[in-house]
């Protein structure tokens, strides 16, 4: 049986062809039972399209108490096949229909095994049990989920009997009318449907409601509250489904929180993935969504600063001033510049007490210089062409050079981790780390910003243009890319000043948004026209992230 694909998973319910399937068995135990009956029934939209019926040999004999409880006794199933010979029209008869069953496993468990038993593969059709699906919508209507008692409560057409096409007749009963209860939660394609078991059990389970509307697309979705304000922003390659999973999969913590103060949820369907990244940067910068962490608090990210002095020092600052200072970032936080400052001054002695040198006449160097872990020029150890040596060797680590920089900390690392001092050892990796994070994250935006106009396509999604690493124009698959088709006002997206320059903290998330895409799709892109090149000239930076090991069974 072919599996259907991806794209098929929004198929409208009234077009999809199920196949109920029910097995009768000498027994509970696929190892040491076998199969005496098949029967299965295929339907679409609400009409049969056939049925499946045949009685099988299981190769035993058959319990009293099966005997009993189904009317099938050795005599019926001694002159019938085999189930290695029913499988072969059986699998033809459900072809790559979703099947649905009640109790599902148990029927899949004893037809997987005599599908290997026969040299075949398992079944790999999308499967609905209507068991999990009736948990989730009539429990509180029915004394228990037996296909018998629902059957009755309901009042289903054909009611089961413990014949398998009897109880197939029923389940496919069963399957239409929990559709029907299930279209009030919003379920109307197969992708709904199939993850309706865990959604449908949510706490905010009313709310699937509000995903009705909400295209199989990519874009952009806004969760508002009652009074309209926007509460979180997210994007998507396919909203409805993005959407709808945060009432199953979704396990962060405030998640539940959000969903309670959801009233309303607005979606902004974009032309393909990548224009849908920018719009939720652009978006969360402009309305600063409470319950969105990434990219919200912008105006607080930092620089580290190689000031612009006779003797230069780092320094963390939060405003770009034009001078001849070198800046580093933004980075993402305080915290985070100053531990990539650790690094550096690890690295390379540079001064790091803040007194202007000759301000103040100092009659014993610095504490640090004391320790012999800085320079100080403040009390003259140090002339001024030697501290000029140790800065340009900080820049060069910093821009060109990285080696410059990090070789000195991987060997205090080993060192360390030599003399079994592991604690000391960590700190530096950290260290080594934040540095070649921020370095990593400088070269992305430069080269975005140096790249100039870019244009790109994406096959079977369409292009975009980018100016100085920013989105200007966007265009899907079926439009014509000479036809201005914008999709953000492109006087507000060309990048002010140099390539050279510090990027502003404004638009930095939104360059590395637009490097990160390029380089998942690297592979797939085709890059039809470029000012400058993307390839960078510099030596790759290693990573000092600690590899995460599988737990120990």
């Amino acid at each position: 049986m072919q599996q259907r694909s991806f794209d098929d998973l929004g198929t409208p319910l009234a077009e999809v062809t199920f196949c109920a399937v029910d097995l009768e068995t000498t027994g509970a135990s696929v190892q040491s039972c076998g199969i005496t009956e098949v029967g299965a029934v295929k339907v679409r939209g609400g009409e049969c399209l056939g049925t499946f019926q045949t009685l099988v040999n299981p190769g035993s004999a058959i319990p009293p108490e099966i005997t009993v409880l189904t009317g099938i006794t050795e005599a019926m199933v001694l002159p019938a096949p085999r189930i290695e010979a029913v499988l072969p029209a059986l699998l033809e008869f459900a072809g790559d229909a979703v099947l649905v069953g009640h109790n599902l496993r148990f029927d899949l468990a004893f037809l997987d095994a005599a599908l290997e038993r026969s040299g075949r593969p398992r079944l790999c059709n999308r499967a609905i049990d209507t068991l999990a699906l009736a948990r989730r919508l009539v429990r509180d209507e029915v004394p228990n989920l037996k296909l018998a008692t629902l059957a009755s409560r309901l009042r289903l057409d054909h009611p089961p009997s413990h014949r398998a096409l009897d109880d197939a007749l029923a389940t496919a009963d069963l399957l239409h009318l929990l559709l029907e209860r299930a279209a009030g939660l919003g379920v109307t394609g197969l992708d709904d449907l199939l993850a309706l078991p865990t959604m449908a059990g949510h706490a905010q389970a009313a709310k699937l409601k509000l995903t009705a509307r909400l295209p199989r697309s990519p874009g952009v979705y806004l969760f508002r509250d009652r009074a309209g304000r926007v509460l979180y922003i997210g994007k998507a390659t396919n909203l409805r489904a993005r959407v709808r999973s945060y009432f199953s999969t979704e396990t962060r913590r405030k998640v539940g929180s959000l969903l309670r103060e959801t009233t309303h949820i607005d979606h902004v369907v974009c032309r393909h993935p990548l224009e849908a990244a920018v719009r939720e940067v652009r978006l969360i910068h402009e309305l600063r969504p409470p319950y969105n962490r990434q990219a919200r608090d912008w105006e607080r990210y930092v620089y580290l600063k190689l000031t612009d002095e006779t003797f230069p020092r780092l320094s963390v600052v939060r405003t770009l001033r034009p001078d001849d200072g070198f800046y580093l970032g933004p980075l993402p936080s305080t915290r985070f510049a100053r531990r990539v400052a650790e690094a550096i001054e690890t690295a390379v002695p540079l001064r790091r007490c803040t007194e202007r040198p000759g301000s103040v006449p100092r009659r014993a160097p610095c504490a640090p210089a004391q320790l012999g872990v800085a320079a100080c020029p403040c009390a003259g150890t140090t002339s001024a062409a030697e501290y000029a040596a140790i800065v340009e060797r900080a820049r060069r680590g910093l821009t060109c050079e990285p080696e410059l920089l990090l070789e000195p900390l991987r060997d205090r690392m080993t060192a360390l981790a030599a003399a079994e001092r592991y604690e000391e050892a960590a700190d530096v990796r950290d260290r080594c780390e934040a540095l070649a994070q921020a370095l990593r994250r400088q070269r992305r935006m430069e080269l975005l910003r140096a790249a100039g106009r870019l244009v790109v396509e994406l096959p079977g999604q369409g292009g975009a243009e980018l100016a100085g690493g920013r989105l200007v124009r966007s265009w899907g698959c079926s439009e014509d890319p000479r036809e201005p088709v914008l999709t953000f006002d492109p006087g507000t997206t060309p990048p002010d000043g140099s390539p050279e320059a510090a990027v502003p903290r404004e638009l930095a998330d939104e360059l590395l948004c637009v490097a990160r895409w390029l380089e998942q799709e690297a592979g797939r892109i085709r890059l039809v026209h470029a000012e400058s090149g993307l390839a960078s000239p510099l030596p790759a930076l290693p990573s000092f992230a600690p590899r995460r090991t599988a737990p120990a069974r």
